[in-house]
């Protein structure tokens, strides 16, 4: 049943971005990605929400923090997860990790970019 939730909740977050992408498109033209930055801010915002809220109200289920959280936000976007993870190593008092796993993640992310785009540039 978990895996149905998340499923569920996974298209229903990237329905969302796409449509936040696609307005954002619209309204502020394409020179800059304001979809991803709004997706990214946004769902940051309602994973602190969302966390502080099941951290206050412990009585609350399992399969709703799967369909919320891992669901709809993993599908709105995976930089409120990114974002929780920042934070809970900062609240444990890890900064200097928390600062490594933040530079780490995006050094190492767009790299890999680059490095997926290089290995398919290269054999085309």
């Amino acid at each position: 049943m978990s895996y149905l939730l998340v499923f569920l909740g996974g298209g229903f977050g990237a329905m969302l971005r796409h449509g936040v992408n696609l307005g954002a498109a619209r309204w502020f033209g394409i020179n800059f990605p304001w979809g991803t930055l709004f997706v990214n801010v946004t769902g940051s915002l309602v994973m602190g929400l969302i966390a502080g809220f099941f951290a206050l109200k412990s009585g609350q289920s399992q399969e709703w923090r799967l369909f919320l959280t891992t669901g709809i936000l993993g599908g709105y976007t995976t930089f409120s997860a990114f974002s929780l993870d920042t934070a809970l190593l900062y609240e444990r008092g890890e900064i200097g990790i928390a600062a490594l796993y933040v530079l780490g993640s995006v050094a190492l992310s767009v790299a890999g970019l680059f490095i997926g785009l290089w290995i398919v540039r290269s054999l085309a």
